[in-house]
């Protein structure tokens, strides 16, 4: 189950954050669309650490 997640997470951030924040950006404006991108990637980023595989 950990292998999926850690192949999925980076795939599904690359896919889910482009089409996201254009969306939010054309429905309520430009700062919330940047306040969107901000919390988003940070979430995507602490998810790729928690889940990255390191060598032994």
């Amino acid at each position: 189950m950990l292998r999926i997640v850690v192949a999925v997470t980076p795939l599904a951030g690359a896919i889910i954050l482009p089409l996201i924040v254009p969306i939010t950006i054309s429905k309520v404006g430009i700062g919330p669309g940047v306040f969107t991108i901000l919390i988003l990637s940070s979430l995507w980023f602490f998810a790729m650490l928690r889940t990255s595989e390191m060598p032994h």
